[in-house]
């Protein structure tokens, strides 16, 4: 009778997981994309509609010029719509992007970084490679179908172009590129009785900006005559490690992803930063704010930002956080970051770029393609150039009259033409033969938060008075390692792929099943113990 009993509870059984299985893909998971194919022509006499999601802060002629470059684009393709979404935030694109995934919502043309590309490769055919696409004669870049003046594949900038190779193929193409820069106060540099070198030294930073810590006997600082100083900020802390080890010629991680970050040369770097933290010379954007608030404020002398924060920076910046009460007269220079080795200079280039999204229609994705395109025509690349201080990707724009005619003109007014933003352009332009980029894995993004996470962490502890010490950094090692699973990144790269957490779906269903079975036990034991009851009497 129990036998008998169990055998209907096992049909009930399948027949719920039966039920169970096809609810778990219907509600998000579907089929994988098949690896996209170029197709011969485009259809011009479909209509289709594409999503570009980018990303903007505040500044309205970025939103203007991207509005004007999708009217453009929509004049030489009527049968293409674009509908543009902007973000605050690269992470946030990232984020949605990486939750649409598993739905097959994600966008058609997305702003993004290499480093989160290479996450987004994690998914089967999500990202279109773009290598076969680049030589296609008539839709590859210059193609003679394509109906605006394509620029030509030797016409990006080789360097530029190589940043968006993942895995030995190109998943994307460069949109605009800027490095860090040092924006320095001149004038209280000489006030302190030093003489700003060409090239500034970590050494020279250091010193200076300790000198600018002494105070007079009311305790306001001598060379602003304020009771705030902060002499050093650096604003991306993960940059300020991945380009000291890199001048240094130290570890960080390999091609394959494997992690060499935590060394002894990021150690010593640790400590010498710690001691600069200790006596407030030196601090972070995540602990202080803005380095440009602090410049402009005359609280502030070496300021580290991305070129593209060049119009945040000086005494005349057309754009600023603080009223105008509070900035300070001064003389900015724009120098580059600070170097062990100033006749080897190294800085990181970095900036947006594009990549396509996989779609089950080949044609949609062919349309998302000439828009992506259009991003590097000259119409496209100068202008959007001139809103801040990024530099065109395309040797094109950079030798257009146009382009030239704007570089000429730095100091002509503090808006367009604002000689700081001008300065940090030029800057990147006549070095860009000394840039570098890390290199890019599923994983690459965590290990560069962990880089900037062990200077943030030390100088939080800095200035809780803690002692840094070598029980300190094997802790702090161990700490960051954790935080970021890097232990797991290096085991995914070696093969054992980390394919990270389950969808919903199936947690949904692991935990039915699970829950199923305890009520099956729960049955069966019940049935034993009334039969054997029975027996008894």
């Amino acid at each position: 009778m129990i036998k008998a009993k169990l055998l209907r509870i096992s049909a009930v059984l399948i027949a719920v997981m039966t039920l169970l299985v096809p609810l778990s893909g219907c509600h998000g998971s579907r089929e994988a994309l098949h690896e996209y194919e170029m197709p011969q022509s485009f259809d011009t006499e479909v209509e289709y509609e594409i999503t570009f999601w980018a990303k903007n802060d505040t500044n309205k002629r970025q939103t203007e010029i991207y509005a004007q470059a999708i009217e453009d684009f929509e004049e030489y393709y009527p049968n293409i719509t674009v509908t543009l979404r902007l973000y605050t935030d690269y992470n946030d694109i990232y984020n949605d992007v990486i939750t649409n995934i598993s739905t097959q919502t994600t966008p058609n043309v997305c702003i993004t970084y290499p480093d989160h590309i290479a996450t987004y490769l994690t998914g089967e055919n999500v990202v279109v490679p773009l290598d076969n696409i680049f030589d296609d004669e008539k839709y590859g870049l210059g193609g003679s179908e394509v109906r605006f003046d394509s620029v030509g594949r030797d016409e990006i900038i080789d360097k530029f172009l190589d940043e968006c190779k993942v895995n030995g193929r190109y998943y994307g193409i460069p949109y605009m590129r800027s490095t860090e820069a040092c924006y320095v106060n001149k004038t209280y540099v000489e006030k302190l009785g030093y003489t700003l070198p060409d090239v500034l030294t970590w050494d020279f930073v250091w010193e200076v900006s300790e000198a600018a810590m002494a105070k007079d006997e009311d305790g306001n600082f001598l060379v602003n005559g304020q009771k705030v100083m902060i002499p050093f900020i650096y604003k991306s802390t993960d940059n300020m490690m991945i380009q000291m080890l890199r001048q240094l010629d130290a570890g960080y991680s390999t091609s394959t992803g494997s992690i060499q970050i935590f060394n002894d040369t990021t150690k010593e770097l640790l400590y010498e930063i710690s001691e600069h933290a200790k006596t407030r010379a030196f601090s972070t954007f995540k602990i202080s704010s803005y380095p440009a608030n602090f410049l402009n404020a005359g609280q502030c002398i070496f300021a580290v930002d991305s070129t593209a924060g060049s119009t945040w920076m000086g005494t005349d910046a057309p754009l600023v956080d603080i009223s105008e009460d509070e900035i300070v007269e001064f003389e900015t220079v724009v120098l580059p970051i600070p170097q062990f080795d100033t006749e080897n200079p190294e800085m990181i280039s970095q900036g947006p770029s594009i990549c396509i999204f996989n779609k089950e229609d080949p044609q949609e994705v062919l349309a998302s393609w000439l828009f992506a395109q259009y991003l590097l025509t000259n119409d496209v690349q100068i202008a959007y150039s001139q809103t801040e201080g990024y530099v065109p990707v395309t040797e094109r724009a950079q030798n257009d009259p146009e382009y030239l005619d704007y570089l000429s003109r730095g100091g002509e007014d503090d808006d367009v033409h604002y000689q700081v933003k001008i300065d940090a352009c030029e800057l990147l332009i006549d070095n860009i033969d000394n840039t570098f980029v890390t290199p890019v894995f599923n994983g690459s993004a965590s290990l560069r938060n962990a880089a900037g996470q062990l200077i943030e962490n030390t100088v939080k502890s800095c200035r809780r008075s803690e002692e840094i010490n070598e029980e300190y950094m094997t802790a702090l090692y161990a700490d960051v390692e954790s935080l970021y699973r890097l232990d797991q990144i290096e085991s995914s790269q070696s093969g054992n792929k980390d394919l990270g957490p389950l969808p919903m779906e199936a947690k949904i269903l692991l935990i039915s099943l699970a829950i199923i079975w305890i009520m099956i036990i729960i049955y069966c034991l019940a049935l034993y113990k009334r039969e054997k009851t029975r027996k008894k009497y």
